[in-house]
């Protein structure tokens, strides 16, 4: 697949999971559903591999490197972002979790040395601008009057705790580890260490056999999980985690809309301004000709 064709799976998938995210609450604690979401995710790649194929052998060190990852990408980060969801508005949640851009161009220059062009310097000031906008009370309508700290609080280590993973899963390809293998293995490590966490933390094992939570969980598990972390993580690979991460800015344009058709979010000047921000820090980045030297440096 080529840059564009990832940039738009990885967009138009992840766009509609926060929607998605609010189906799967009811009877199942919100932990337990992300240790069934990636172990199923991990079954389902798994057997991918198998018919494929593809080794699935690591040396220790490497399961290492991927039980990081895993505990990082598929565990800390989605117990943060489904309990967060619980307390804000999809859409908010997903324009929250834009950040990452930023914060993977900050993690690009200090872990690897990539340089930070004025571009996306502004690109970044944009981005950062426009989230904060939105999270200004009242700025998403009704909903957003009297907003959840905790919910808030929740999004942001979120989404910490996912540019961490991206430079793990950056660092990981680099030293030759596959991204369907990695993502198999590392999809198993998150499912197992938030599966322990429900375990000590007294969350019950339920399940909820309605259409609504079945088909919720199919699909974050198989699009949500497999094929967008896929397409993105190799996106990832090719031109780094700080250009990929802006893949995170149109993200929320997506799930705005749907959080609007589905949630009854209200689009005030806030949102309006937030948004259009956001995609003007997009917008610069991606054509520049410097954002186009740091893809030709990390791609050597």
């Amino acid at each position: 697949m080529s840059n564009l064709s990832l940039y738009l799976a990885s967009i138009l998938i992840w766009g509609s999971t926060w929607i998605a995210i609010t189906y799967q609450y009811g009877r199942v604690a919100p932990e337990v559903s992300v240790a069934y979401r990636f172990a199923l995710a991990a079954v389902l790649l798994a057997a991918w591999c198998l018919l494929r194929r593809l080794k699935l052998r690591f040396t220790r060190r490497e399961h290492g490197w991927l039980a990081l990852q895993g505990a990082l990408m598929f565990g800390i980060n989605y117990v943060c972002v489904y309990l967060a969801e619980q307390r804000i508005p999809s859409g908010l949640m997903a324009v929250i979790f834009s950040l990452m851009a930023v914060l993977n161009l900050v993690g690009a220059r200090l872990f690897f040395g990539t340089p930070l062009t004025r571009r996306a310097l502004a690109g970044m000031a944009l981005g950062v601008a426009g989230v904060g906008i939105v999270c200004l009370p009242g700025a998403a309508g009704p909903l957003q009057v009297g907003l959840d700290r905790a919910g808030l609080l929740f999004a942001l280590a979120g989404t910490v705790a996912a540019s961490l993973s991206n430079l793990v899963s950056q660092r990981n390809q680099r030293h030759g580890i596959p991204v369907v293998q990695g993502n198999a293995v590392g999809m198993a490590y998150g499912a197992t260490f938030v599966a322990l966490f429900c375990w000590a933390a007294g969350r019950p094992f339920a399940f909820d056999l309605s259409p609504r939570y079945l088909g919720s969980l199919a699909f974050l598990s198989l699009f949500g999980s497999v094929l967008a972390f896929g397409a993105y993580l190799t996106l990832v690979g090719r031109i780094g985690a700080g250009r990929a991460g802006y893949a995170m800015i149109v993200i929320p344009v997506v799930a705005l809309a749907l959080s609007t058709a589905f949630e009854g979010l209200q689009w005030r000047w806030g949102m309006a301004l937030g948004a259009a921000l956001c995609l003007a820090g997009n917008a610069l980045v991606l054509p520049g000709a410097g954002s186009r030297r740091v893809a030709d440096r990390l791609e050597a």
